[in-house]
């Protein structure tokens, strides 16, 4: 069978519609600005043209200089090359088939294209990762290993490895591999992405379309760029073309570091258009290295729900300006509620940094460790007041897992929850008043998988009892699982149809989704 390539996430039709008129505009506003300015005289009250010169323009060109020519990446490439590697991945079937239609990575994730597990034969996909240390880290696109039964590794001269999933990271798309090829191996260096500039010379490098090691450059066009993946986009935009098969692979300036990740494209056609995204180095040095430490990320969480403002809402709320994040919502119970934090609240500042806007308080908060207490700068009624906070965990990187020391029985049931905000019940199209925990996430080969579980489903009760949380039901899980049965019925909503799901740890068991 034809391996697949990975493909990179795609922004939704709506986006990059929206994004063509505008950059339309623009060019056309350009073009007719540039010709008036470059025809028109301009004439004084008398009706004569003045005889004042004209303003020289902005750093000459120097004519005795002598003329720049492209860089030449050759000895980059020959540099390089032997640390960055393809990737194989084996998938179910319908996982294949899934990519294959909408490719794994539509921005923003979509819950609901997920199709049903099934018992089917496997097929392959191909991405693009690159070695990080001698030991045989190496880092990858989450999406690219995520629906996988196994990995393997080929190295730049042929040698394929299988490789591990130390850990991945669905909210940056970041996820760590290993090897071990019985000897150390090249490896390239995290440059700082904080210094990368518009309009730098740029390479990247990977496998698209299965061809193996290719390369092409371009510039960077943009940074730290919000294309709505998640809460912590920082993108760097390039225009080094980015086709299927390059997810994961390095993008490195000239002095031969890394400084993102390629792992999405704007594209009408699923090809490139010369609208790349890559994840920048710094955040990939954090994840990866939390990854290392414990196969997983820790994020801290307060419990709200932020938007911009609008120039309307800050008339009405008699705010001077559009900086800030508005609380949209507070969670019951969450930290912010206990803090006293408020529906109307303005976060201004969260330990003295500046937030402009939501995505500032998301990447703040997130870097807290729980347990720690933060001061917020809040405006309310148009007074500035100090509220501390202590963060918490966020929900979303909780595992159900029926780990209970002694009476552990199969380890985890491999379901990654998150609560169930307004954001998720207007995606999943939920009715108002339904309380529970959206399934985040389903690992491969657990009892969870087996079982028929789906992204996106909302677990309301686990039993007859309900749940209202993933905390809620990660324990209620853990209290079913410990009886003599060592299963669970979880009574889901899916599609907007309530089912039951039998799970359990059982090796052998019988699993049911009705």
């Amino acid at each position: 069978m034809t391996p697949e390539p990975t493909t990179p996430r795609t922004l939704p039709r709506k986006t990059w519609r929206a994004a063509t008129l505008a950059a339309a505009l623009l060019a056309g506003t350009a073009i007719g600005g540039f010709a008036a300015t470059s025809s028109f005289a301009a004439v004084d009250a008398t009706g004569q043209t003045p005889t004042t010169a004209a303003p020289a323009p902005v750093n000459p060109p120097d004519a005795t200089a002598a003329p720049r020519t492209l860089p030449d990446f050759t000895g980059l490439v020959t540099q390089v090359k032997p640390a960055v590697v393809s990737i194989t991945t084996k998938l179910k079937a319908d996982a294949g088939d899934d990519q294959q239609q909408a490719g794994p990575m539509q921005l923003p994730f979509p819950f609901n294209q997920m199709v049903p597990q099934q018992r089917a034969h496997a097929v392959e996909a191909r991405g693009s990762g690159f070695i990080i240390n001698a030991n045989g880290t190496i880092v990858t696109n989450n999406h690219v290993v995520k629906d996988a039964t196994s990995v393997s590794v080929t190295l730049d001269g042929g040698q394929v490895l299988a490789a591990k999933v130390v850990g991945r990271d669905p909210r940056t798309d970041i996820a760590i591999l290993k090897v071990d090829a019985g000897h150390p191996l090249p490896y390239i260096q995290l440059g700082n992405s904080r210094d990368v500039k518009p309009g730098e010379w740029v390479v990247a490098m990977g496998n698209p379309f299965g061809l193996g090691g290719s390369v092409t450059a371009g510039i960077v066009s943009a940074v730290s760029r919000d294309i709505g993946a998640g809460p912590y986009d920082q993108f760097i935009q390039v225009d080094a073309p980015i086709n299927q098969g390059n997810s994961g692979g390095p993008l490195f300036t000239q002095d031969g570091k890394v400084i993102g990740m390629n792992t999405a494209i704007l594209s009408p056609t699923g090809g490139s258009v010369g609208i790349g995204f890559a994840i920048p180095s710094d955040m990939i040095r954090t994840v990866s290295a939390e990854i290392q430490q414990s196969g997983h990320v820790t994020r801290g969480f307060v419990g709200v729900e932020a938007q911009t403002i609008a120039g309307a809402t800050a008339r009405a709320l008699h705010l001077t300006d559009n900086s800030g994040a508005l609380l949209a919502g507070v969670q019951p119970d969450s930290p912010a509620a206990k803090a006293g934090l408020q529906p109307g609240d303005v976060i201004q500042q969260v330990n003295d940094q500046k937030i402009t806007n939501p995505r500032d308080l998301a990447l703040d908060v997130a870097n807290i460790k729980p347990g720690d207490q933060a001061h917020f700068s809040v405006l309310r009624d148009g007074r500035t007041q100090d509220v501390a906070v202590t963060v918490g965990q966020m929900p979303n990187e909780q595992v159900a897992s029926n780990d209970t020391g002694e009476h552990s029985r199969q380890g985890q049931i491999g379901l990654a929850l998150a609560p169930l905000s307004p954001e998720l019940r207007n995606q999943l199209d939920v009715p108002d008043g339904t309380q529970g925990a959206v399934v985040r996430g389903v690992r491969p080969g657990s009892p969870a998988e087996t079982a028929g579980l789906q992204p996106g489903d909302i677990i309301v009760g686990v039993g007859n009892r309900p749940v209202s949380d993933p905390s809620e039901a990660a324990h209620a899980m853990r209290a079913a699982l410990n009886g003599k049965d060592h299963a669970l019925a979880l009574r889901v909503i899916r599609d907007g149809q309530p089912v039951f799901v039998g799970v359990t740890t059982d090796e052998g068991g019988d699993q049911d989704a009705g």
